[in-house]
């Protein structure tokens, strides 16, 4: 039985009848190129008869012979630009230490300034051995380049010369929140309510978008204050997305990718296991909630040992709302809104529970945040004390005495006339007697 159906059902009288074999001499020349169909592929031929070149796909056929992250042609899969290393090397001055601005568990961070275009960039050198090979890095910078949010930091372009790895983002000219919140020198002014607030707002976004508009959906896995990024109107953008992915839509699907750096931001499943989910970024969220309210890092061993983790030093805070404004950083004073602050520390209770199933979606916080954020600010300040008298009742009543002293002051002058006038009819009178 031939092992090749195609080739099985031919007519057999060119074959030799004693050998079996096929008798070229009695076809014509003309009959012997072989059909333009290829039966076989290389897998399913023997390996001595192998081809050295996959063959090429029929007409409207997929090619089912290459798997996506094998392919060739992977690059003009990726929306973004490919540089030379020489490039990149040249916008930042050989990746010189002055124009180091970050470090990472596996990659290192500069600005560079693109010679080409005078753009300046954020460039990160990943480390040689992150990636098996060209492959696996071109078809993981090609999923990064089809995510697109204005809370996401763009991927403007890759270099992937030899064994060299980088990734070109857009640079954010604020920084990162980390230097909004804490040890700001003295002339820096602190981060307000109302932009704290809007800055939680964006990055909630920015999480939704990767857990619920991603396709497919992506675990964010190293949400921390250092990498949300922030531009010239302090608009936050996540950075460093991707380390973690869920390859299906289901955010129940575990993944073991390690959560770097990420000490006091780490949920309990984690600590546990190692093993996050979408779930765990709304855990991480409610930290760098916590911190955005209280100006605190996630971990201050400068700190007594009870306040050194912030979310060990919010909780019994949490239980009683009467200490809700303990937990404000004291830089804010107390320019917030009283209504809006215990909406956010519930939210942040509620991202901060020990079971990651009664956590919230990201889609929930996005909304409360957002409508926080459009409340009209409060008519009174939370920094009146109640025994100070409501001021609205002070113009009043000076109101009120105003026109008493203009009443008294045109009364006594018109009595001081009357007798101005009766002593001069007296003096006349007393003239005329004498």
């Amino acid at each position: 039985m031939s092992c090749f159906p195609c080739f099985g059902g031919g007519k057999k009288k060119n074959v030799h009848a004693d050998t079996g074999k096929f008798d070229a001499s009695t076809v014509p020349a003309s009959q012997m190129t072989p059909p333009h169909v290829v039966s076989a592929t290389a897998d399913a031929m023997p390996a001595s008869s192998a081809p050295m070149t996959p063959p090429k796909p029929m007409n409207g056929q997929p090619d089912h012979a290459h798997k996506p992250s094998e392919d060739a042609s992977m690059g003009l899969a990726i929306a973004g630009q490919a540089f030379a290393f020489r490039e990149l090397a040249a916008a930042t001055d050989h990746f010189t230490p002055y124009n180091l601005v970050g470090e990472g568990g596996f990659f290192r961070v500069y600005k560079g300034q693109l010679e080409k275009t005078g753009q300046t960039v954020t460039i990160k050198q990943l480390d040689k051995h992150s990636f098996q090979g060209n492959n696996e890095f071109l078809s993981e910078v090609s999923k990064l380049s089809r995510l697109h949010h204005e809370n996401l930091v763009d991927i403007i372009g890759y270099c992937a010369d030899g064994d060299q790895r980088l990734l070109v983002y857009e640079f954010m000219s604020a920084g990162t929140l980390e230097e909004h919140l804490f040890d700001l020198p003295s002339d820096k002014k602190p981060m307000d309510w109302c932009t704290r607030m809007k800055v939680a707002h964006g990055a909630a976004q920015g999480l939704e978008y990767l857990h619920e508009k991603a396709n497919p959906p992506m675990v964010y896995g190293d949400f921390k204050a250092s990498n949300i990024l922030l531009d010239a109107n302090l608009t936050p953008k996540l950075s460093d997305f991707g380390i973690a992915q869920l390859g299906q839509a289901s955010g129940n699907v575990p993944v073991s990718t390690p959560m770097m750096g990420s000490f006091g931001c780490c949920p309990p499943e984690y600590d546990r296991g190692g093993q996050i989910t979408m779930k765990s970024d709304v855990y991480s969220f409610g930290v760098v909630l916590v911190q955005l309210i209280s100006g605190r890092r996630a971990v201050d061993t400068s700190k007594p040992m009870e306040e050194q983790n912030v979310v060990t030093w919010a909780l019994p805070m949490f239980k009683d709302q009467k200490r809700y404004h303990e937990l404000v950083d004291p830089l804010i004073k107390s320019e917030y809104p009283a209504k809006a602050l215990n909406q956010v520390v519930a939210m942040a209770a509620m991202c901060l529970q020990e079971e990651d199933s009664v956590r919230p979606l990201m889609a929930d916080v996005v909304m409360t945040l957002g409508f926080l954020i459009a409340m009209p600010p409060e008519t009174q300040p939370t920094s009146v004390p109640v025994s100070v008298p409501i001021p609205s009742a002070s113009p009043a009543s000076k109101e009120d005495k105003a026109p008493n002293r203009s009443d008294s002051s045109s009364s006594s002058s018109s009595d001081d006339e009357d007798n101005e006038e009766e002593g001069e009819e007296d003096e006349e009178e007393d003239e005329e007697q004498q």
